[in-house]
């Protein structure tokens, strides 16, 4: 089915317009929490991969 594309451009902007777009309030503080799950999750890995690495030195004794 061929669109018109004044037609196109039409309902493009009438759904953009529909778009809720964040403030600057918004946009920092969803930022802010990105970063500080990116850096928690880092730490979690951090332990699992230490908690692990112990686990089989210990096991498999190669500590020194």
């Amino acid at each position: 089915m061929a669109t018109n594309p004044l037609k196109f451009i039409q309902q493009v902007r009438s759904e953009v317009a529909k778009v809720h777009w964040p403030n600057r309030r918004e946009v920092m503080v969803t930022t802010a929490m990105v970063f500080v799950m990116a850096a928690l999750t880092s730490v979690f890995f951090f332990l699992v991969d230490l908690v692990i690495r112990l686990g089989l030195t210990t096991i498999l004794g190669l500590s020194s």
